[in-house]
């Protein structure tokens, strides 16, 4: 599948992805140090820095107007900025003007593109700002345009990491044509979601799923991903969808489910060149398996 990887850092969910079959076609990344990154280890693939002058349209996706990439798209990824999401930011929320605000670009990215798959990860914060109306606005972003989600919380020591580093994961994918009314077992025509018979204003959470302290979606547990779908009514619903526990995950990884050991590295930057740099990358990637799994779940349901 080919991959356009947005906030792509130092290429973590590329890593992850490409180990699983997928082929990346363009980054998007603004900070200078993590493009070098990417640069010296994905040579020939285009590089934007500005996700906001990032176009897909009649088949050729442009960076500021120049045409990078022709062809189709089949997948988007991107771990959409975090500080105004994280409990150690400023909690201002997705709202415009806000750096997590750039999460309305992933959401515009997907309507034009409309590609097979799409995945966006966050830190857990996500479920329970504003009492959960950051991940409800994400959730109905994805919906508008079309999508079913699922979402489920893992960590990275949930795959045999040596360190915690909880994250969100969202998983899109087209709504069929006809959707089912899980509700009343009616089908009715996805265009009639898209085109305003459902606006924000009537979206409303279950508390036992979007509670106010968030507990029961950020279950880290493996029961299962967490599922959107539109119920059929002009008031849409979140519901918490419990399937098995993640008894597959060795069997999709194989042989790379190892991890080595950790080094122990140190926060100073003594006689190592651009040692800051690559701390911050670090701390704002992706763990690769991750990815990797989804991916291969990705291609065992394809």
């Amino acid at each position: 599948m080919k991959l356009l990887d947005l906030f792509a850092g130092i290429g973590g969910f590329s890593l992850g992805l490409e180990k699983a079959g997928f082929e990346t076609i363009a980054f998007c990344e603004i900070e200078k140090y993590p493009q070098k990154v990417l640069a010296k280890h994905w040579p020939g693939v285009p590089i934007a820095s500005d996700v906001t002058k990032l176009t897909y349209k009649d088949g050729v996706l442009y960076d500021d107007g120049k045409e990078i990439y022709r062809g189709a798209i089949d997948a988007i990824s991107g771990g959409f900025p975090c500080q105004d999401i994280s409990v150690a930011g400023n909690q201002k929320g997705i709202k415009e003007g806000t750096r997590s605000g750039l999460w309305s670009e992933c959401a515009r990215l997907l309507r034009e593109i409309r590609p097979k798959y799409a995945i966006f990860e966050n830190v857990t914060a996500l479920l329970s700002g504003e009492q959960g109306r950051w991940f409800q606005r994400v959730l109905f972003d994805i919906s508008e345009v079309g999508y079913d989600a699922e979402w489920h919380c893992i960590p990275a020591s949930e795959l045999g990491a040596h360190h915690h580093r909880d994250r969100i994961w969202i998983i899109c994918y087209p709504r069929e044509v006809l959707l089912e009314n899980t509700r009343h077992g009616r089908r009715r025509d996805a265009e009639s979601v898209v085109k305003g018979r459902d606006s924000p204003a009537e979206w409303k959470c279950d508390t036992d799923t979007l509670g106010r302290s968030g507990k029961n979606v950020a279950d880290t547990s493996g029961n299962g991903l967490q599922r959107l779908r539109q119920n059929g009514s002009a008031e849409g619903s979140v519901r918490l969808r419990r399937g098995k526990r993640w008894n597959k995950v060795k069997n999709l990884l194989g042989s790379s489910s190892g991890w080595d050991i950790e080094p122990n590295v140190g926060r100073v930057a003594n006689g190592i060149p651009s040692r800051s740099h690559r701390l911050k990358c670090l701390g704002n990637a992706v763990v690769p398996p991750i990815p990797e799994l989804i991916a291969r779940a990705i291609s065992e349901a394809d």
